[in-house]
């Protein structure tokens, strides 16, 4: 342990952090999470745009068709009585982001990738404001797509697909049968996520209707899910993200990955194989749910006539035949009916690896208060993690570097509600010094921000130590239930360990080859951090390396939940 400052120093310094955190917190929940994401940088105020202007946020997801909708839409050039143009500004947002905005009356119309975000924001406005009054006002929908397990084409037929139907079971059969069988869903903070962790409670339950609170709560439909879940190889930070990686660096370690139906399409189309579909749908045996894309209106104390005209104008719009028929041409179902999935422009067809007769069995959105009970039980249902932060102490982290990796690490442990995964703090400057060992939540929450409070720069760097002290002890736990994975944060070069980049590395190989698979993430502050050897350590363990900015700090948890 390195020395500590004097408690009544430690108590200064915990009284101003708290306050600086308090401070930063409360901006970020206002226009932080919106300065990376909207086009201009920062959320422009209501009374600056003009009064026919609806402001819109989307989900990533349906960027591709959003984009070309609102494109279409505002090239109409409609105008309002009193001749103002009607437009439509889109911005992308994550649900979480997406609910934040609505409450900060960023924008009056939302298009989330499910309707289960409405309930959620509609409770968390009367919370905010004691009004009974819903914010969430008309509420239409123009495509919806079921969940899906996304395989790759020669592993649905190594699994007799689709001469046979796959479920949840199949899946977990094959999980355990082989060891290096790989699949994901993200968590339940995505719609996708959500919807396929409901659709295993439906299968536990033996129901595709009418899911209740003592259905999910029992011991046998929980040891169901359970079993499911700790099969998972790692749970990813949403679906498009996922997606646009596999796009980018390949098919990797999954086979097979949880996402709305639509995306199977984008991906072969995208992918263009010619010798047949790179991906395949497939639709779980036990019934799927689906994502609904609604389009709501926001019933904001500011919204006017106007922008209340140019919504209704634009619901005309998406619901028409054409739109809808380009609705379809994007890989969702359209909401018209008489728009057939097998026409001759349809994208639905076996060569995009998907099936318009499927679904055979829809499953029921279960009563909001059954969702959030399901939200509150993944925790604990979900394969746990074993988790290292191994922190950069070090003299050059001194100030507003450490300041950040503190605020991160804060947010980090605050995101992780489950009291049953294990976390553990390792500081490295000149030498590897112990923090807070590792442990469940439940038992070292409070010691972890104590120990994070108290962390404070001086000496030299001794990253490649750090990093090895961290992962020998994984290897030595040897836990295979658990997913094991260390975060590094540092600013500087590595100029005091005893071990050296390629024995470390090699170390890993082996590792991670013969004993516990660990995922090592990095995150790098400042310019004249070492990003080559960060990149070698972070891809010898099949993990990542991020810049330290502010928003990977305030995304943090999030970035980290595709690797466990």
């Amino acid at each position: 342990m390195r020395r500590r400052q004097t408690p009544g120093t430690v108590a200064a310094l915990v009284g101003l952090l708290t306050l600086l955190v308090f401070v930063f917190v409360g901006c970020c929940s206002c226009w932080g999470a919106l300065d990376k994401l909207l086009p201009s940088g920062r959320a422009t105020p209501p009374t600056a745009r003009g009064q026919a202007t609806l402001r819109l946020a989307y989900s990533p997801e349906k960027e591709p068709l959003i984009s070309e909708l609102v494109v279409g839409f505002n090239a109409l050039g409609l105008t309002t009585p009193d001749g103002q143009p009607m437009i439509v500004e889109a911005v992308r947002l994550e649900p979480d982001l997406m609910i934040q905005g609505a409450l900060s009356g960023d924008f009056q119309a939302m298009t989330p990738d499910s309707s289960i975000w409405l309930d959620q924001l509609d409770r968390a406005w009367q919370e905010q404001t004691g009004s009974e009054s819903p914010l969430v006002g008309q509420t239409e929908r123009y495509a919806i797509s079921p969940i899906v397990i996304a395989m790759w084409a020669d592993v649905a037929q190594d699994m007799g697909y689709p001469a046979q139907p796959v479920g949840w079971l199949d899946l977990l059969a094959r999980a355990q049968s082989d060891s290096n069988f790989g699949w994901s869903h993200p968590s339940t903070t995505t719609a996708s996520g959500l919807l396929a962790t409901l659709a295993e409670f439906y299968a536990g339950a033996g129901k595709t209707r009418g899911l209740t609170e003592e259905d999910v709560q029992r011991q046998a439909t929980l040891d169901y899910v359970a079993a499911i879940e700790k099969t998972v190889r790692h749970y990813g930070e949403g679906e498009w993200a996922l997606v646009q990686r596999l796009l980018s660096e390949g098919r990797g370690d999954l086979d097979a990955f949880v996402c709305q139906e639509q995306l199977v399409i984008y991906y072969n189309r995208q992918a263009g194989s010619s010798a047949g579909p790179a991906l395949v749908a497939v639709y779980p045996k036990e019934g799927s749910l689906w994502e609904d894309h609604p389009l709501a209106l926001l019933e904001t104390p500011d919204l006017t006539a106007n922008q209340r005209l140019v919504f209704g104008r634009f619901v005309e719009y998406l619901q028409s035949p054409e739109t809808q028929t380009r609705v379809l041409a994007h890989g969702y179902r359209p909401t018209d009916l008489s728009i057939p999935l097998s026409g001759p422009d349809s994208p639905f067809t076996s060569d995009l690896g998907v099936d318009p007769a499927q679904p055979q069995t829809a499953l029921q959105v279960p009563a909001p208060a059954v969702v959030q009970v399901v939200q509150d039980v993944w925790w604990y249902t979900k394969r746990h993690t074993n988790v290292y932060l191994v922190v950069d102490t070090s003299g050059s982290m001194e100030g507003e570097k450490l300041e950040g990796a503190k605020e991160a690490l804060r947010i980090f442990v605050e995101q992780i509600k489950g009291d049953m995964e294990r976390v553990g703090l390792i500081e490295f400057a000149s030498d590897v010094y112990d923090v807070v060992e590792m442990d469940e939540l439940g038992r070292n929450r409070q010691a972890l921000m104590e120990g994070i409070d108290g962390l404070w720069a001086g000496g030299d760097t001794a990253l490649l130590d750090g990093i090895k002290v961290a992962y020998d002890r994984l290897q030595e736990r040897g836990d295979t239930e658990r997913i094991n994975a260390i975060v590094v944060m540092t600013d500087g070069l590595e100029n005091s360990s005893s071990i050296s980049l390629y024995e470390l590395i090699a170390e890993v190989d082996v590792g991670n080859s013969r004993g516990v698979p660990v995922i090592i993430f990095c995150i790098a502050y400042g310019d004249d951090a070492d990003m080559n050897t960060l990149r070698q350590i972070a891809e010898a363990s099949g993990g990542d390396v991020r810049r330290g900015d502010p928003e990977t700090i305030r995304q943090l948890y999030k970035i980290l939940s595709t690797y466990f």
